[in-house]
């Protein structure tokens, strides 16, 4: 059966493995959040090899990330697990903490509830000082960053009235909520942004 594959993945991975490698130096056990294909997981796992790369996503999309993973065979790279924002969250490990999150092009696809629950899962999972990079488009102070952007977001909110591109001044106070403090906002190729967000 062959892997699913998305142009996108292909496009942004060289860019956002450009912000990763310094903000996971320090890192041991990343827990990727929507791994969708797993094409962002198999390039980033060889780069940050002295890391697990943790992929995870909805029991549906297992599948096919695992026909990109065995093709891998990364040593740092274990199978999928299932992980759906509304629970339940994987417990934690004491002998591999996750000390890192990563999520790519989720946060407009998830109705806004889902939203609130992955900043609150994530800042229940983090320790102290860790780091949670959300990468997409995102608006801020309720202006689009571009046309491009705002046609997307019609384009969403039109196929479901729940998804949307998320605004800054909606997420931050969630995400301080859940004891998550904006550290970085880093403008990306395509219109899109890495928000870098730190654990108190």
């Amino acid at each position: 059966m062959d892997k699913p594959y998305s142009p996108a993945c292909d496009e942004n991975k060289a860019p956002i493995l450009a912000v990763l490698t310094p903000l996971f130096a320090d890192r041991r056990h990343v827990l990727e959040i929507g791994a969708g294909t797993g094409q962002h997981a198999v390039h980033f796992a060889p780069a940050l090899a002295h890391l697990t790369w943790q992929a995870s996503d909805v029991a549906a999309h297992l599948p096919g990330i695992g026909r990109w993973l065995a093709e891998a065979d990364l040593p740092n790279l274990p199978p999928a697990i299932e992980l759906d924002v509304d629970g339940p969250w994987p417990e934690p490990d004491p002998a591999a903490p996750i000390d890192a999150v990563y999520s790519a092009n989720t946060a407009h696809i998830m109705a806004w509830t889902q939203v609130e629950r992955m900043l609150a899962g994530v800042g229940a999972l983090l320790p102290a000082g860790a780091p949670f990079a959300l990468y997409g488009p995102f608006s801020n102070g309720g202006r689009h960053t571009s046309q491009s952007n705002a046609d997307f977001d019609r384009m969403l909110r039109a196929r479901d009235p729940f998804s949307g591109v998320r605004d800054l001044d909606d997420l931050i106070p969630v995400a301080e909520a859940a004891g998550l403090a904006l550290e970085d906002d880093i403008a990306m190729p395509v219109n899109n942004r890495t928000l870098v967000w730190r654990k108190r």
